[in-house]
């Protein structure tokens, strides 16, 4: 019992601290994603996912205490509780799991519908808004991305106009060689745009989300029955 609560507990931790991560780093693309104007429907749950994650997080790490003080206090109510909460949690995550593997399939609808709304963003704000430009500058830096699309996206707004270059993300390191990141060596680097490369990230992660999601529920399976042996144990000796 002490080793499958522990195991939770130690999960929701590092869910927990997962979440608040998301939460606070204000350069991530859903930070992006979440001020686009007439953005399609659902595009805020995405933007807000910390918030499920330190949800999910902080029910793990009660569950775990649930577990733990009802095998040592040997409490029937404390073990029943933790029994309903961990099979409500186990058939949450089992349905989770399922959506999760075919999220990229919707992901990839959400985010086509996107495409005009963040070139608009992009003409009207990059290059004259601080913390919009900082905010795409950061989050291209941290996905090796060059725009939503590709480079081209940067055409019509301010900073090319002014400058005649573009982030230097968007030219391959190479064929820049200390140079300045201008259309021509833009075109012919072929960076990824940040819509591609959200998309593969999701693919490379979603099916390993998944996995140790179904691990943790088979995890759970377990605690429920051992916390229900441990429950007629304590009966008969009552």
């Amino acid at each position: 019992m002490f080793i499958f609560n522990g195991v939770i507990f130690l999960a929701g931790a590092a869910i927990l601290a997962v979440g608040i991560w998301v939460q606070v780093d204000s350069g991530s693309l859903m930070s992006i994603l979440g001020d686009i104007k007439n953005a399609p429907p659902g595009l805020d749950q995405l933007a807000n996912v910390s918030y499920l994650l330190i949800a999910v997080g902080a029910v793990l790490l009660v569950i775990g205490f649930l577990g733990c003080c009802g095998a040592v206090k040997e409490s029937r109510c404390m073990l029943l509780t933790f029994f309903s909460i961990v099979l409500i949690i186990f058939i949450i995550e089992v349905a989770g799991a399922i959506v999760l593997l075919v999220f990229e399939d919707v992901a990839a609808q959400l985010f086509k519908g996107l495409k005009t709304e963040v070139r608009k963003e992009m003409i009207e704000k990059y290059g004259s808004d601080d913390k919009f430009t900082d905010l795409w500058n950061a989050t291209m830096e941290q996905f090796k991305c060059c725009g939503f699309n590709n480079y081209t996206d940067f055409n019509e707004t301010k900073f090319v106009l002014d400058t005649k270059q573009y982030p230097t993300i968007c030219c391959n390191a190479t064929l820049l060689n200390g140079g300045v990141c201008n259309e021509n060596i833009a075109h012919v680097s072929l960076v990824s745009g940040c819509f591609d490369t959200l998309l593969d990230f999701i693919k490379e992660n979603a099916v390993i989300v998944a996995g140790v999601a179904l691990g943790i529920a088979a995890l759970e399976i377990a605690a429920m029955v051992v916390s229900m042996v441990l429950y007629k144990d304590i009966g008969r000796k009552a």
